[in-house]
């Protein structure tokens, strides 16, 4: 399977777009705003409240900080990442560019079954729920308004779609070794999101795809960066993670791919599972697969059921009808 070599001409899309980039104000976010701007693109940078100061140093810092605008949002309050994307197109006049780059990994084990209440019981995990509300409910916040906000541009790139969005996954999204059950299970949920978005993404002329970083010198790997380093196993930078998914985002000819980014490796999840499932699960597996998702198609998608709705005090859940 050979390396994915990047084509920094694809960048030259990107000249005089606006791109919305959650997570924004440091880290790789901060990356991805510098070399958006430097590319020819406005960008309106998405973090929470407490990150302004380090949102307007970066902004201070770029060589065009008018194309730069930092709006407060917490992504997974509707109310919030709709002000977002509304301020993006009153202040640039539209959106071409969404990077949902903004997510989180818990503080504490949430398989600890050690914690219990007064009385005894497993006490409730609240980490589980902050990382699944930002890294899928806020993710899918991010992805719907783009559709929404993009879905009439007129076209855009040089293969005529209308916008890109980019979805940033993690090797977690693909394995789970590392045990941080609630991190690994929302960018599963991220991946899910990418494979299960192709098809809106067709009906408006829209491309969406993601990257998977490796281990990258952020605040998640800050407890092991040292031992990590001198046991020599490569490491991202966070400009490289930032190149990664900038050109992914620009490349016209990119359509629910994804690029597992570790250190100098750079491959495509997507298209070379899809490749390889014949000798995973066999070739009639496949057939089946492939005439089942024809089905859906002629249908307009899957039908979904009719459920009975169910008022808060009813907790025995859905119940199709």
């Amino acid at each position: 399977m050979s390396n994915i070599d990047l084509n920094l001409s694809h960048l030259d899309e990107l000249n005089r777009t606006t791109a919305i980039v959650t997570g924004a104000a440091g880290g790789i976010g901060g990356e991805i705003v510098r070399l958006l701007v430097a590319n020819g693109s406005n960008v309106v940078m998405a973090d929470l409240a407490h990150c302004e100061n380090d949102a307007n140093s970066l902004i201070a810092s770029l060589p065009h900080p008018t194309r730069a605008h930092f709006v407060p949002t917490n992504i997974t309050k509707w109310d919030q990442i709709t002000t977002l994307f509304r301020t993006a197109k009153d202040k640039f006049g539209s959106v071409e560019v969404v990077i949902a780059n903004a997510g989180v990994m818990e503080k504490s084990p949430i398989l600890d079954v050690e914690k219990v209440d007064q009385h005894g019981n497993l006490a409730e995990d609240n980490e589980f729920s902050k990382v699944i509300d930002i890294n899928i409910k806020g993710t899918m916040n991010t992805l719907r308004q783009a559709i929404f906000h993009m879905k009439d541009n007129k076209p855009t790139f040089s293969d005529g779609s209308r916008g890109s969005i980019l979805l940033v996954s993690s090797t977690s999204g693909y394995f789970g070794g590392t045990g941080v059950t609630g991190y690994i299970t929302s960018k599963h949920g991220v991946t899910g999101m990418l494979r299960g978005s192709q098809l809106a993404a067709s009906k408006h002329l829209l491309r969406i795809n993601a990257v998977a970083p490796f281990v990258t010198p952020t605040a998640m790997s800050s407890g092991f960066a040292t031992a990590w380093k001198k046991s020599g196993l490569p490491m991202n930078t966070m400009e490289a993670v930032a190149r990664v998914i900038a050109v992914l985002a620009a490349d016209p000819l990119r359509r629910g791919s994804c690029y597992l980014t570790c250190g100098p490796i750079i491959r495509e999840v997507e298209t070379s599972q899809k490749s390889l499932m014949g000798e995973w699960l066999g070739n009639d597996f496949v057939e089946l697969m492939a005439s089942a998702s024809r089905f859906f198609a002629d249908q307009g998608g899957y039908t979904l059921p009719k459920l009975i709705a169910l008022d808060s005090s009813d907790t025995t859940g859905d119940r199709a009808k």
